[in-house]
């Protein structure tokens, strides 16, 4: 069986990572774990070299185009590939990623930086209090970025994010809100491995959790990422008035 090995290293504001085997439909999973991986430490950008990578499947390319929709909902980090490799660039160019591709590494390192995003971050302790000091630090950002609008599903979000993280993790959480060119992204980053689990449906008990549930209905998309040490749960609100 082919593999894929990848190789992380941080350069200045950018992170490179370097894959190197063969990407198959079998290996592609491999792949999208240690990219996503990348994405939770928030880079300024997130550069794939792909010089030692080939595709004799290039229907497994397409793992790229799935980590970019993943880095442009959350964290809104800018995803670039860096193919020497005339055939691999033309597969990658086919498949809409061109302006994305540059011919070598110094080539995507020089590439012009996007603009930072505003970003409000906040520690929260693993007690009672957190989520409503979740809440304050959402609605607070919202009025920071004239988003009235969104003070309000902001501070649920943000709210059950938090309460989750302090039932289920018991852990230090780091929460961030960040005002992305299409998207409030809100992420808590906890100590705990276990993916967050929502509820089938509503239930008649009301000692039931629903905090993922009221996520579920209220934000744009929601999901999971695994990182060093745990993980991080992230949500996203269009900033667009409704």
């Amino acid at each position: 069986m082919s593999e894929v090995r990848a190789e992380v290293e941080r350069l200045g504001r950018h992170t490179v990572i370097r894959l190197t085997g063969e990407l198959t439909v079998a290996t592609a999973p491999v792949v999208r774990t240690a990219l996503t991986k990348c994405l939770v430490e928030r880079p300024e950008a997130l550069v794939a070299d792909l010089s030692g990578l080939t595709a004799p499947e290039p229907h497994a390319l397409t793992v790229f185009r799935a980590v970019i929709r993943q880095a442009a909902l959350w964290p809104g980090t800018p995803m670039l590939l860096c193919a020497p490799d005339p055939s691999l660039t033309a597969l990658l160019t086919k498949g809409g990623h061109g302006r994305r591709v540059f011919r070598s590494l110094a080539e995507a390192l020089a590439a012009p930086a996007a603009p930072r995003l505003a970003t409000v971050s906040d520690v929260l302790l693993p007690v009672t209090g957190a989520s409503r000091q979740a809440r304050a630090v959402a609605t607070s950002a919202c009025e920071q970025w004239e988003l009235p609008h969104l003070a309000a599903p902001a501070a649920l979000v943000a709210g059950e994010l938090a309460t989750n993280a302090v039932t289920h993790a018991g852990t230090l959480a780091d929460l961030r809100l960040t005002r992305g060119h299409r998207y409030l992204m809100i992420a808590v980053r906890d100590g705990s491995t276990a993916p967050p689990r929502m509820a089938a449906g509503p239930s008649p008990d009301p000692a039931a959790p629903r905090g993922l549930l009221l996520v579920d209905a209220t934000a744009h998309r929601w999901g999971s990422l695994t990182a060093d040490g745990g993980k991080v749960v992230w949500a996203t609100l269009p900033l667009a008035a409704p």
